[in-house]
């Protein structure tokens, strides 16, 4: 009776991993063309698809943890080219020091250095005072204060202009919430800076 059982068990359960595998096989490729379409939506905020002619999705670098970046974990490069000529990179980084904890970042760098987009993708910053760093919430919808970025390189501006104006910089922020743009500010410098020190392993000319 018990070896019965066991047989019963064993068909049963090998009949039930068999349609499982069946499911996800057959269901991956919507699965994975949908996380696609959700990186590019990203990607598409901070880089204009004008920059690169190539599959970004494809065409990428790992990174290893890296404390000027604020990642303690892996993360993905992605690298556009247009022409076959490198054109710009699109990055993680996170700014460890928000008033509520992490701020995570996705930042496109054109191969010149200049900044072509910054995006706030995480944060648990205060609603309502702290949160303008997200476009999809600041009341400002014709110029978001995110778009301050845009068109900058940091390689070429003196690093005390890089802070809020409070602090004597170039960046505007809300009154009562400077603790949020000075993190992201910084976090910006700190990865474009790291991009720059390391631009011939970020824009090599062949995939990797």
């Amino acid at each position: 009776m018990a070896v019965r059982t066991a047989i019963i068990l064993f068909i049963f359960v090998t009949i039930f991993t068999g349609l499982l595998s069946a499911a996800y096989l057959w269901t991956r490729p919507t699965i994975e063309a949908a996380a696609a379409e959700e990186k590019m939506k990203l990607i598409d905020e901070v880089l204009p698809r004008k920059h690169y002619d190539n599959d970004l999705l494809k065409d990428t670098l790992q990174i290893a943890p890296t404390a000027a970046l604020g990642l303690d974990e892996v993360s993905t490069a992605y690298r556009a080219r247009k022409d076959g000529k490198s054109s710009a990179l699109v990055l993680e980084a996170i700014a460890p020091d928000g008033y509520a904890g992490k701020i995570r970042l996705l930042i496109a760098l054109g191969a010149d250095g200049e900044l072509l987009g910054v995006r706030v993708t995480q944060h648990k910053e205060t609603p309502g005072l702290g949160d303008y760093i997200d476009p999809k919430k600041d009341r400002n919808k014709e110029h978001p204060w995110i778009t301050q970025f845009e068109g900058l390189t940091p390689t070429s501006i003196d690093e005390r202009a890089w802070k809020v104006k409070k602090d004597g910089g170039r960046f505007d922020s809300m009154v009562g919430a400077t603790v949020t743009p000075r993190a992201v500010v910084k976090a910006v410098r700190k990865a474009a800076m790291y991009v720059a020190e390391n631009r011939e392993q970020f824009f090599a000319s062949q995939s990797q």
